[in-house]
């Protein structure tokens, strides 16, 4: 019985993979690579996605470039989460090395997919006659590549970095799709205080798909459907700005706090605030560290407008909380987190593993 609700619930997610994600005749601009809004690092994911002017190591690859001048070390960051009772998987994996006293490279690898998918298409042979051994496993896929760059003191005391990505997508050997797109950032420190700020997509991120359907042509005819045709997904810029106070309560206590905006322009979105042409989302998380060794975190953010059982407007909103052990050369953060409504129950456990080169 076990057996039979995963794979039903495998051929459910397959098919809402490839409605949502590769229609790309009905979709919207806003919902185009919509995986990288995940995010990166369990440290992130617990502070609410609020870290773009103070999160330090791998995962500021993704989040803010221009942090990376911060490292004394190369650095090395794991992550893995499972969903939908482990079918579904986000992988994370990204490294840093700094060039010189100025200048600072990284790079970092995410994956999320769905694996061991049944194709059943032919199952029936052409005498009617139902074979299983004519069933063939597939995987779905999402694929992102940064590789990024870090400069101290580039302009008045700002540090600055970017991003190139390089984004694979793929249903099994039906549909492929190869994008690029390019994410700047900024970063300056002044006290205890420190403000960032990064545009993603910032020429846009256009997705280039092709497809391969023959084997589906007579299905597709046969149901009434039309066949996809090749075509191009773009993804709108995006804009996260914060800013981060640290301090400190005595010797031992220590932590740092910070309120980011994320600001869409792809049109309304079911945020905090949304707009003809443009979406304003907040969200805000804490730090507190005991003498650099354990770090108790919480956020919240995914503001939202949501209906009462009388059509009554509220907004609702998502803490999350993490914690973060630090031992030797190595560094285990964990967070409780709703991570980006891809989990089956309402909220995930989430492990990163983080290591400091001598």
């Amino acid at each position: 019985m076990y057996k039979y609700t995963i794979m039903k619930l495998k051929l459910i997610i397959a098919f809402f993979f490839f409605i949502f994600q590769y229609s790309y005749i009905i979709a919207q601009a806003k919902y185009s690579n919509d995986f990288l809004n995940i995010g990166a690092g369990a440290r992130s994911l617990s502070l609410s996605k609020s870290v773009v002017a103070s999160l330090g190591g791998p995962s500021s690859v993704y989040w803010n470039p221009s942090l990376l001048v911060n490292l004394n070390t190369s650095e090395i960051e794991l992550m893995h989460a499972e969903y939908f009772a482990g079918i579904a998987n986000y992988d994370q994996i990204s490294y840093v090395t700094r060039i010189n006293d100025d200048n600072v490279l990284g790079g970092m690898m995410l994956r999320f997919g769905v694996d061991d998918i049944m194709n059943t298409s032919q199952l029936i042979d052409n005498e009617g006659n139902v074979d299983y051994n004519r069933i063939e496993l597939f995987s779905t896929a999402d694929y992102a590549f940064f590789f990024s760059y870090a400069k101290k003191d580039l302009f008045y005391g700002f540090n600055a970095g970017g991003s190139l990505k390089i984004i694979y997508r793929h249903i099994g050997d039906f549909a492929k799709s190869w994008g690029f797109g390019f994410d700047l950032s900024l970063y300056k420190k002044y006290g205890n205080w420190s403000f960032g700020a990064i545009t993603r997509d910032v020429t846009s991120t256009f997705n280039s798909w092709m497809f391969d359907m023959q084997r589906f042509e007579d299905v597709y005819l046969q149901t009434g459907n039309e066949l996809p045709e090749n075509g191009t997904e773009i993804t709108l810029p995006s804009l996260q700005t914060g800013v981060a106070r640290s301090f400190k309560l005595n010797d031992r206590f220590s932590g740092h706090t910070e309120i980011d905006f994320t600001v869409y322009f792809d049109g309304e979105r079911n945020v905090f605030f949304t707009g003809e042409n443009f979406s304003l989302s907040p969200h805000m998380g804490t730090e507190i560290l005991y003498m650099d060794i354990i770090a108790i975190r919480f956020g919240i953010g995914n503001f939202s407008k949501e209906l009462d059982y009388n059509n009554n407007s509220y907004i609702s909103m998502q803490p999350n909380i993490g914690l973060g052990f630090t031992f030797n050369s190595y560094t285990i953060d964990y967070a409780l987190t709703d991570l980006g409504d891809f989990s089956s129950g309402m909220y995930s456990n989430i492990f990163s593993l983080r290591y400091y080169f001598k």
